[in-house]
């Protein structure tokens, strides 16, 4: 037997000739009421999409209790700051926290408040994260056509230098010998933003850190994050492609 539920719904079956052509456009027009009538009482049904979707917050408490590590939801895209340690454990940003797309994660007891930066001085920035796994030589495609490239945060304890570790190919980044780092990709005409960039090193438990970063005019210390003083030029400094600091120094530098 053939499918005949259309029909039924419409309430009407067509007839041939000048009055069938009236009695579809009457069936087609109660079939349609009947479908919106369906739409109407799923969409009542079904929660709104809008309410759904929830805005994540600008700034969270994340706490790593017995040393577990703890995922905070939060607003990542503007980038992180860490405004204030809570806990007599070092906060270490890649080893005791860090950031994901999706928040903030703390480990090792580290517990602190952290931040979004104020919307009217965030700067957007094309960032390619390009990582080595071992003595490997990794290619990162990315479309250059002329424009500058510069490492802005070293995420490896292998050092990323240029020439060494880390260089450009035509429409690539490459990196090697361990290297893990987050690029910065700068316009082909305009070059990178203005504007300094904050970058947080810390020396654990005494020991010389060294903070890969492409530094262009200088550095200077905004925060200084640790009980012992930070002083320039005997627990940190800078050079080209780096900042080091050393003798339980942590601070924020801004970098130009």
């Amino acid at each position: 037997m053939p499918f005949t539920g259309y029909w039924h719904a419409a309430g009407r079956i067509p007839r041939h000739g000048l009055n069938g052509g009236m009695d579809w456009m009457l069936a087609s027009r109660d079939c349609g009421a009947g479908v919106l009538a369906a739409i109407a009482l799923l969409a009542a049904w079904l929660p709104s999409s809008a309410a759904q979707a929830t805005p994540l917050p600008d700034q969270v408490r994340c706490e790593s209790s017995d040393a577990r590590r703890v995922h905070c939801p939060m607003d990542t895209s503007r980038g992180v700051l860490l405004v204030r340690q809570l806990s007599g454990t070092a906060c270490i940003r890649e080893s005791d926290w860090g950031v994901d797309s999706a928040g903030v994660w703390g480990a090792r007891g580290c517990r602190a408040q952290f931040r979004a930066p104020p919307a009217a001085t965030a700067v957007t920035r094309q960032v390619v994260r390009c990582e080595s796994r071992g003595a490997r030589v990794e290619s990162c495609p990315v479309m250059l056509r002329g424009a500058p490239v510069r490492l802005l945060r070293e995420l490896s304890r292998a050092p990323c230098r240029r020439g060494e570790s880390w260089d450009l190919g035509r429409n690539e980044i490459l990196v090697s010998r361990g290297c893990k780092g987050e690029f910065e990709i700068g316009d082909a005409e305009a070059g990178f933003p203005a504007g300094p960039r904050l970058l947080t090193c810390e020396s654990r438990d005494r020991k010389r850190r060294s903070c890969g970063t492409t530094v262009g005019q200088g550095v200077s210390m905004v925060k200084q994050l640790s009980g012992s003083p930070c002083e320039y030029g005997r627990n940190w400094g800078w050079d080209a492609g780096r900042v080091w600091v050393a003798d339980g120094c942590r601070a924020q530098f801004a970098v130009e």
